[in-house]
């Protein structure tokens, strides 16, 4: 049986005036949802920056019968209710400021596995596809919690790899558990529960996927998690929100680059142009960035070179020899050893930095790599 400070909590929350953080507020002065339900309207005065409007809507019983609506509708179809107040939700989102009163929960959810929220567009290209692949095999041994938004393109994505490679997973829902938005992913839903998952929502059960919700939503996928990966997004996409929440709650983002001209690419080549996110470059650099346990096998680079694979020209490869033989050679020396001009050897010097076969330093000296 569910006690009665649940009943109030969905009560108070119900109410037109009190969003989370005026919640918070409330149960913070009062002790409890059932106290703040019957003490506020009266004593609302106690309360800096909360007016007679504010509670105007507590007491209602409408909100009361609601609640008692609510919590039938959660023993039935086994979903859990969790209070902020009580410090029942997980803690990384507990800290921030206008985190969820209430989530409505499925499946349990070990708050002590490190969380890794992972967003992109619905449009996913082959590019996005083949990152969340190889980073799902590069961190294949690595005990970690991935947290999505159980949309089309990169979330489905993101979970569907999760449940192949036997890691949990965390659906953040835009709705109430009476929906499941898109209903394409109603069979991944129940997958990710029965593989030990869960899926999670702050909108009571009749709330529907409004588009209002999704950007609401996009907090949670932000706070429950110290860090965000954006895949793929285009100008304006959903995942910027959701990169914008994770820098205001002082979270770390991380966006994969990619071509100007592609445009699911824009969106994350902004946030890493404006310092809103750090490119990703490497997926071992990521991985240790992300400060998961680096599995015993090699972790290949997400832009890997060979070095068989490196074709020099002529004049690259006189160059090069010469640096190799000659290390820390001044760009004179360099000049007058192999007879070439120095204002054409820079270019070609330039060329080898690239290539990662030749270093310089201050005082343009050269060495071999």
């Amino acid at each position: 049986m569910i006690s009665e400070e649940y009943l109030y909590a969905v009560a108070l929350r119900e109410c037109s005036q009190i969003g989370d953080i005026n919640f918070y507020k409330l149960v913070r002065a009062f002790g409890s949802a059932e106290e703040a339900w019957k003490r506020s309207k009266k004593e609302y005065k106690k309360l800096e920056g909360m007016g007679s409007k504010t509670v105007s809507d507590i007491g209602n019983k409408e909100h009361l019968d609601f609640a008692e609506k609510e919590l039938k509708f959660c023993e039935k179809n086994n979903i859990q209710i969790k209070l902020r107040h009580l410090k029942e939700i997980p803690q990384h989102l507990h800290e921030c400021q206008d985190a969820p009163a209430i989530v409505y929960q499925k499946g349990k959810l070990d708050d002590s596995l490190r969380k890794v929220s992972i967003v992109g567009t619905r449009n996913m290209t082959t590019y996005g596809r083949q990152f969340i692949h190889d980073f799902f095999e590069a961190t294949r041994s690595a005990p970690f919690l991935s947290v999505s938004g159980l949309a089309l393109g990169v979330d489905k994505e993101v979970h569907e790899q999760s449940i192949h490679y036997r890691k949990p997973t965390v659906a953040v829902l835009a709705h109430g558990f009476q929906f499941l938005y898109p209903a394409n992913n109603r069979k991944l839903s129940e997958k990710i529960l029965q593989e030990g998952g869960v899926l999670l929502t702050e909108f009571s059960s009749t709330r529907k996927p409004d588009r209002e919700n999704f950007i609401q939503r996009n907090r949670i996928v932000a706070g429950i998690s110290p860090s965000t990966i954006v895949v793929e997004t285009g100008f304006g996409g959903g995942s910027v929100s959701t990169a914008t929440f994770a820098n205001d709650y002082n979270r770390d983002v991380f966006a994969l680059p990619g071509k100007i001209t592609d445009a699911y690419s824009q969106g994350c080549n902004q946030l890493i142009f404006h310092h809103k996110a750090t490119a990703i470059s490497t997926l071992k650099d990521l991985i240790n960035l992300l400060g998961l346990n680096d599995p015993p096998e090699k972790i290949e680079e997400l832009f890997p070179y060979s070095e068989s694979a490196i074709q020099l020209t002529d004049i690259q490869q006189t160059i090069y020899q010469y640096i190799k033989e000659n290390p820390q050679i001044s760009l004179d020396d360099l000049s007058l050893g192999i007879e070439i001009s120095s204002h054409k050897i820079l270019p070609i010097i330039l060329e080898l930095e690239l290539l990662g076969k030749v270093k310089s330093f201050s005082g343009r000296q050269f060495i071999a790599i």
